[in-house]
């Protein structure tokens, strides 16, 4: 069954949903974001003793966890401008802040407003059934003992292994501040690159062997839906170096000592995934040039065989030029056996042409 991206590709091959898909942010224009007709919130607030998760009613809820002795991660699923600004207004998220939580596309970065530490950057998922790569924002502020989280997709993340992580009372989790819990947060996702990009991988090695032993119309149209979700996955990818390097360079209170040595362990993550983006990028201009060179290859051979056969019949059709000439006196013309000495002619000429042909290219 073809995949519904290829009649995509096929509809409108000069303008494909992937390609809109990569070059339709512009940060000068208003977010064209569908706001989220309702929202889930979600608490999780833990020390080394104890920790309770829960589901919040609503954003008022969440008021009373600010300030605690215990660390609070609030997570909200759904963007919805209004409910942003509450909770923004209540935990203190300048308005700059609150600018790029609702905006879409935003690229990953890093600020450090108000005393507070906060960051965008997108999360990673590889859909299996239209084999192409996917993205969700994801947004999240760190402050004095509470993290807060913003996310667009509310069926899926990467966080399930980390509330996992805290529910465990002796995990590094819950034995560090909410430094170390933000520093998690970014693990995951970060992470989560390598298992996407182990996807592409795959595709890109059943790609090279679909071209090495069937090329044809469709797989270039594959190389060039791979290509581009290798442009997302380089765009998504290569910021978040910074944005890891922007909180090591950051010299925020927020961050203790102890903890920083871990971002420095998402940062070589990071490197590796780049590098790697890099890698598969460069794959798929080696397999684009790979399918030209088989293209090339395969016509080169349809042109020997053509060759061949016009080397073969060009003998007989001299032959049968110079005896199907309208003049009266030709030799052998009344001669009985001159049909048959002509097609043995024919025949015995391009034969031996053929062995002479064999001795002389065949070592």
């Amino acid at each position: 069954m073809i995949k519904k991206s290829y009649f995509n590709y096929l509809i409108n091959p000069l303008g494909s949903l992937s390609t809109k898909k990569v070059l339709q942010v512009n940060p000068t224009v208003a977010s064209n974001r569908k706001e989220a007709d309702n929202i889930a919130i979600y608490l999780v607030e833990y020390n080394s003793e104890n920790c309770v998760f829960k589901k919040l009613d609503n954003i008022e809820d969440s008021y009373k966890h600010l300030h605690t002795k215990e660390i609070s991660w609030i997570n909200i699923d759904g963007i919805k401008k209004s409910e942003v600004e509450k909770i923004a207004s209540r935990f203190g998220i300048h308005p700059l802040i609150i600018e790029d939580i609702v905006s879409s596309g935003q690229r990953p970065k890093t600020d450090q407003i108000n005393g507070l530490l906060f960051c965008v950057l997108n999360m990673l998922y590889f859909n299996e059934k239209e084999s192409s790569v996917e993205t969700e924002q994801i947004s999240i502020v760190l402050g004095k003992d509470f993290v807060i989280s913003f996310q667009e997709d509310a069926t899926r993340d990467v966080f399930n292994v980390l509330r996992e992580k805290i529910k465990i009372s002796n995990s590094k989790v819950r034995q560090n501040g909410a430094d170390f819990l933000f520093y998690t947060l970014l693990d995951s996702i970060v992470d989560h690159y390598y298992l996407v990009m182990e996807k592409l991988a795959e595709k890109i090695e059943a790609l090279e062997e679909d071209i090495l032993k069937n090329s044809d119309s469709r797989t270039l149209i594959k190389i060039n839906m791979l290509r581009k979700e290798m442009i997302l996955l380089k765009r998504s990818v290569g910021p978040v170096r910074d944005l890891i390097n922007g909180i090591l360079k950051s010299e925020t209170e927020l961050i203790e000592s102890k903890t920083e040595k871990y971002f420095k362990d998402v940062f070589d993550h990071i490197i590796q995934a780049n590098d790697l983006a890099e890698n598969y990028r460069d794959m798929m201009i080696n397999l684009q040039d790979l399918y030209m060179s088989h293209v090339n290859l395969k016509q080169n051979e349809v042109m020997k065989v053509m060759a061949i056969v016009t080397c073969l019949l060009a003998p007989a059709t001299v032959i049968g030029a110079v005896f199907g000439m309208n003049f009266e006196q030709i030799p052998m013309l009344h001669n009985k056996w001159g049909f048959g000495i002509c097609v043995l002619l024919m025949v015995s000429i391009p034969i031996w042409m053929i062995s002479f042909f064999k001795r002389d290219t065949i070592p």
